[in-house]
């Protein structure tokens, strides 16, 4: 139920990260037919041109190619020429751009079969920041300080879970705009991550409580208090640790610790 609440979240920042590309797309498509429809008229016009040339009709061919040289200047065929790739390069990378959000949501939201991978944490948290990109840019500035870290064994979709919250959480406790940092880097046996925003930050008083279930200091109808304690326990059960520290008034900084290995028993 929290993972349908995170994905509840998330729904219209995605269905805005995709309309960004759709819109240019569908703008681009717009031009191409237009491109594709001048293409046409120098086509037709250089068939007629060949026709004249070889039955040797030197008024008809003068005549054409003056009208050829009218329609090159009305339609600026040189510009057609070098934009045309231009904008199907822009389309490529949109309908990339969409094929990835779309993966990623997918694989965040797919059943939960807790299978064990062994991966990058980054690749874990990228594919994360695909689908809260929207949320993120209108409200703080991401800073990305990835270590030279080793693949863990995990499984991607929980820690994603992980990620998700702890992003999200970031966001609510900024207020008008500030800083989301992300850090990853290795310490002994562990990968860890850092995730630090320049937000309200945590009363002492109720900092170790932040982890209990249903705790929160969201207003009602914001969060059910079950987004740290579900993402506490997800990392537990891979066999690591996640902490906090806080100062009001400055901000929070949450470190995952997750081990390289795990024993194949673990997770279950």
């Amino acid at each position: 139920s929290e993972k349908l609440a995170s994905i509840g979240h998330l729904a219209a920042g995605v269905a805005h990260e995709i309309n960004n590309p759709v819109g240019f797309i569908s703008s681009n498509m717009e031009m191409l037919e237009q491109y594709i429809a001048d293409y046409a008229k120098v086509l037709k016009m250089a068939d007629h041109l060949k026709e004249s040339v070889e039955q040797e009709n030197l008024a008809k061919t003068k005549s054409i190619i003056e009208e050829m040289a009218r329609l090159n200047k009305e339609i600026n065929l040189d510009y057609i020429i070098s934009d045309t790739p231009k904008l199907l390069e822009h389309n490529r990378k949109g309908i990339e751009r969409i094929r990835k959000i779309v993966n990623d949501l997918r694989a965040f939201s797919r059943e939960d079969k807790n299978v064990m991978e062994r991966v990058k944490i980054e690749e874990v948290i990228e594919g994360i920041l695909t689908i809260v990109t929207s949320e993120i840019k209108y409200k703080a500035r991401l800073e990305k300080d990835y270590g030279d870290t080793p693949p863990i064994e995990c499984s991607p979709q929980r820690l994603g879970q992980v990620f998700i919250n702890l992003i999200i959480n970031a966001l609510h406790a900024i207020e008008g705009t500030g800083t989301i940092a992300i850090k990853t880097y290795t310490q002994d046996e562990f990968v860890c991550v850092d995730v630090r925003d320049t937000g309200k930050g945590i009363p002492p008083e109720i900092l170790n409580k932040i982890f209990d279930p249903f705790f929160t200091t969201k207003p009602t109808g914001q969060g059910t208090g079950l987004g740290l304690s579900v993402s506490y326990e997800i990392i537990k059960k891979h066999n690591g640790s996640m902490t906090v520290r806080s100062k009001v008034g400055e901000g929070t900084t949450f470190t995952v610790m997750l081990p390289i290995n795990q024993e194949k028993e673990e997770t279950s």
